[in-house]
């Protein structure tokens, strides 16, 4: 048994972990990409990260994603889950979970490059909606926080489809024979989801929370084509913590500070997941 899964790991060692490893070892040194000479910093790449402004905005701004794409996602995969699972036909079902699923699947530059003319400021659908309900422009791409405010939906839009069909696999697995019984004493179809559904499918929500959570870290490409300054430049408005390391790798050839960078990011993602596998254990206690 260990022979046959031993090149699998040795696959996932290669791939994952030692590019983390290769990543933690550089951010102790100095490197400009081009030169063989890195020389050794300790920890300043890290002390200056705690001034850098540029590195808190993105921060801040990847969190705000981060946590919003969350937020909306979890609630909203649960809901339309529930809705495909009670209120659909089976023979319909297969088509709603497709239907659901294909934004996830569909490429990530066509999708922003969609949402971007969606959203334009002059010659958007939404803005001419809103117009011809009496309302003003908004400036979607070019106000920071209504930038955010898109990307977080362009996230969740991408993310919703994957929870509903987790949340798809939970609900079709919890055990119908609670929910008779339920029924038997007067729960309506609203309390057995809040008070039944939701606290059995505390482990899925725990999964979907981590995934989104992870996302919408790790965005990028939606910040870079959506967010753009007054003079129009992609990723300028809204920074976040990819972009500013991709910057701060191949144009200001500061690897070693991207590096740190990308531990910071890397123990964000494991603190905030230690924290939701310790509050869902809590509540498994009591």
């Amino acid at each position: 048994a260990i022979l046959a899964i031993l090149p699998t790991f040795v696959i996932f060692g290669w791939v994952r972990m030692f590019p983390i490893a290769e990543t933690l070892r550089l951010s102790l040194f100095e490197w400009n990409l081009l030169s063989k000479k890195k020389p050794f910093v300790g920890l300043e790449n890290f002390q200056e990260l705690i001034g850098d402004d540029q590195f808190l905005d993105a921060l801040i701004n990847t969190s705000a994603i981060a946590f919003g794409a969350m937020a909306v996602t979890i609630p909203a995969s649960m809901v339309l889950a529930a809705v495909i699972y009670h209120r659909t036909k089976s023979r319909f079902s297969g088509f709603y979970e497709t239907a659901v699923f294909i934004p996830h699947v569909v490429s990530l530059v066509p999708a922003a490059m969609a949402w971007k003319w969606v959203f334009d400021a002059k010659l958007g659908p939404l803005n001419l909606i809103i117009m011809n309900f009496g309302g003003e422009a908004l400036p979607w791409l070019f106000d920071p926080v209504l930038s955010i405010i898109v990307i977080i939906l362009l996230v969740s839009w991408q993310t919703l489809g994957y929870g509903v069909l987790i949340y798809l696999v939970g609900f079709r697995n919890l055990p119908k024979s609670v929910y008779e019984a339920a029924k038997l004493d007067g729960a309506s179809g609203i309390q057995s989801f809040f008070f039944m559904s939701i606290p059995l499918l505390k482990p899925i929500t725990l999964y979907v929370s981590v995934v989104t959570l992870i996302s919408g870290f790790n965005v990028y490409a939606q910040a870079f084509i959506l967010a753009s300054d007054t003079q129009g430049s992609p990723g300028r408005l809204v920074r976040v913590l990819v972009l500013d390391m991709l910057e701060n790798s191949f144009q200001n050839f500061r690897v070693g500070y991207a590096a740190a960078e990308a531990v910071i990011l890397l123990i964000i993602v494991l603190v905030l997941t230690g924290i939701q596998f310790g509050l869902l254990r809590n509540k498994r206690k009591t």
